[in-house]
C-alpha cells in the first residue's frame, strides 16, 4: 500500500483551514492517503484525517535556517522526517519557502553526486504538459555545471512525471545566439551543447509563456526574478480584463460571451492549478506550494506529490545523476 502524503497543516498565509479543506478533498476527490501535520489545539475539526502531532510552527517571516535548527518540533520538520523514516512518501507544504527547502535537505539529505537542490517549477502551456523552469530560486549563485545537473534532473523529472521521452532544453539568455549572455550563461551553453540532452539552444524571456522547451534552466536569482515578473504581468492583465468586462451593461454581455473561451485558458494559468513546485535532487519528495494556497491549490499539491511518489521519480533522479557523473568525472559533486 503507498505511504500516505504529510501534509504540513500549519504552513501557508490561509493555514489551517485551507489546508485541511485541501487534504479532505484529496482524500475524498482522488483517493489519497493523507497525514496531517501540526498543533492539535490550532487544527480544530480535521473529521478523520490522521494528525502527527507537533507543539511548534515556523512562520512565514521566520528566518530559514535558524527556525528549522531551533523549532525541531515544528510541522515541516516533522513532516519531512516522516518521509525520512519511511512513514510518509512524500511532503506538501505551503509555508516558509527557505525553512521548508532547508527542512527538507537537513532531513531528508541529496541525492548522491547532487551538488545543490533546485525548484523545478511548471510553468503552464495550455493544451499541452507545463514546461519546467529551473532554478526557480534555490540557488542564487551558480557554476555552469550545476546548471547542467538542473537540466539533468529537469529533464529527468519531466520525463517520468509527464510521459514526454525526449524533454526538450533551453538555456535562459538575452538573446537566441550563443554568443549572447554573461559568463555563466556562455559556459553552460558550451557544456549543455556538449551534453547528452536534446538542448535546442537559448530561449528568451518572451518565450517563457507558451515556453518552446519543455524544461527552460537558469540560475536561482534570474529563475525567481522571471518567476515574478510572470506572475505579476498575469496578475495585471487578468485583473484589467476583469475591470474592463464589468464597466457597463454592454461589457459584461460581451465579457460573458468571451469568458466561456477564454475561462479554461485563464484557470490553466493560475497557480492554484499547478498545485506547486518541487525540489529534484533529494532522497525524498517535497512539493512547495504558493504561500497564498487556497484549498484547491492544497489539493493540486497532494495529487504532484503523490504522482511523483508513484512514478518513483527519486529513484529516476538517481539514475540521471550517476549517468551525469559518470560521462563528466568534473561535475560538482556534493561530496567534495
Amino acid at each position: 500500500m503507498p505511504l500516505p502524503i504529510a501534509v504540513d497543516a500549519m504552513g501557508g498565509d490561509h493555514a489551517p483551514a485551507a489546508v485541511i479543506v485541501g487534504a479532505r478533498r484529496a482524500v475524498d476527490e482522488l483517493g489519497l492517503e493523507v497525514v496531517l501535520v501540526g498543533v492539535p489545539e490550532r487544527l480544530g475539526d480535521v473529521g478523520d484525517l490522521p494528525v502527527v502531532a507537533c507543539t511548534e510552527e515556523i512562520a512565514m517571516d521566520d528566518d530559514p535556517a535558524a527556525s528549522v535548527r531551533t523549532k525541531k518540533d515544528s510541522s515541516l520538520v516533522r513532516a519531512a522526517e516522516l518521509v525520512r523514516d519511511g512513514r510518509a512518501g512524500a511532503m506538501v507544504s505551503a509555508g516558509n519557502t527557505g525553512a521548508t527547502m532547508a527542512a527538507a535537505l537537513l532531513r531528508m539529505g541529496r541525492l548522491s553526486g547532487v551538488a545543490r537542490p533546485c525548484i523545478a517549477l511548471p510553468i503552464p502551456r495550455p493544451g499541452h504538459t507545463p514546461a519546467i523552469l529551473v532554478d526557480a530560486g534555490a540557488n542564487a549563485e551558480c557554476t555552469p555545471e550545476m546548471l547542467v545537473q538542473f537540466a539533468t534532473m529537469a529533464a529527468s523529472f519531466v520525463s517520468t512525471h509527464h510521459g514526454v521521452a525526449e524533454p526538450t532544453v533551453g538555456l535562459l539568455s538575452i538573446g537566441e545566439e550563443s554568443s549572447k549572455g554573461t559568463p555563466l550563461v556562455k559556459g553552460t551553453h558550451e557544456l549543455l551543447a556538449r551534453s547528452n540532452l536534446r538542448f535546442v539552444g537559448n530561449v528568451e524571456g518572451r518565450d517563457l509563456i507558451p515556453s518552446p522547451v519543455d524544461v527552460v534552466v537558469t540560475d536561482g536569482f534570474t529563475g525567481n526574478v522571471a518567476l515574478k515578473t510572470l506572475e505579476g504581468a498575469l496578475r495585471f492583465v487578468f485583473g484589467a480584463l476583469i475591470e474592463a468586462a464589468g464597466l457597463d451593461e454592454e461589457s459584461r454581455a460581451a465579457g460573458a460571451v468571451l469568458w466561456r473561451t477564454l475561462g479554461p485558458t485563464v484557470a490553466s494559468l493560475t497557480p492554484e492549478s499547478q498545485g506547486g513546485a518541487v525540489l529534484l535532487g533529494l532522497k525524498g519528495i517535497c512539493v512547495i506550494s504558493h504561500g497564498s494556497s487556497n484549498d484547491t491549490a492544497v489539493r493540486n499539491a497532494i495529487r504532484v506529490a503523490a504522482e511523483m511518489r508513484d512514478a518513483d521519480v527519486v529513484g529516476r533522479l538517481r539514475l540521471a545523476i550517476a549517468a551525469l557523473m559518470a560521462r563528466d568525472p568534473k561535475a560538482p559533486d556534493a561530496e567534495r
